[in-house]
């Protein structure tokens, strides 16, 4: 199983994404380090990326997870996967991935971001990544968890959800 947690940034997807793995003693990456150089630069300058740009960083996500699927080793990953079009080049047809949204009010999410040092990515861009939103569909399967508790409580209560340890 490879769990993909998502959300817009600043929703908590490392630290949740990370505590999660170490839980599950599961692989971990980071969707940051996926983005090719150009993506860091725009994000830097305060440039919301385009579907264009993040075409080849969902590629090499969708490559990270179909290694882990191919060898047998379970997983998580974090990524925004702000829109359908981005879950389903990393979820679907691969019935071993499940997605986790971390869902948070704007203004909770704001005061996170401006909290936090040293992220490349400008709580300026965070209007671009709730007008991107896409809240998922029912029939995407995705675990929805509400932001508003600490990151213990939020794998507690992905991990209730999943109940990883039938599939993993």
């Amino acid at each position: 199983m490879v769990i993909v947690v998502a959300g817009v940034s600043g929703s908590g997807k490392s630290t949740v994404g990370r505590l999660l793995a170490e839980r599950l003693g599961w692989e971990y990456a980071e969707a940051d380090d996926f983005h090719p150089p150009a993506n860091i630069a725009k994000m830097r300058g305060g440039t919301p990326l385009t579907d264009a740009d993040r075409r080849p960083w969902l590629r090499a996500i969708a490559a990270w997870i179909d290694e882990r699927i191919a060898a047998g080793r379970p997983g998580v990953v974090t990524c925004s996967a702000l829109k359908r079009a981005y879950r389903e080049p990393l979820a679907g047809g691969r019935p071993g991935v499940r997605l986790v949204m971390l869902d948070g009010d704007r203004d909770v999410i704001e005061a996170r971001m401006k909290a936090r040092k040293g992220h490349f990515f400008s709580a300026d861009l965070l209007d671009s990544q709730f007008a991107d939103l896409e809240r998922p569909a029912p029939e995407e399967d995705v675990v929805i968890v509400p932001v508003e508790d600490g990151p213990e409580q939020i794998v507690d209560r992905i991990l209730t959800e999943l109940r990883p340890s039938d599939g993993a």
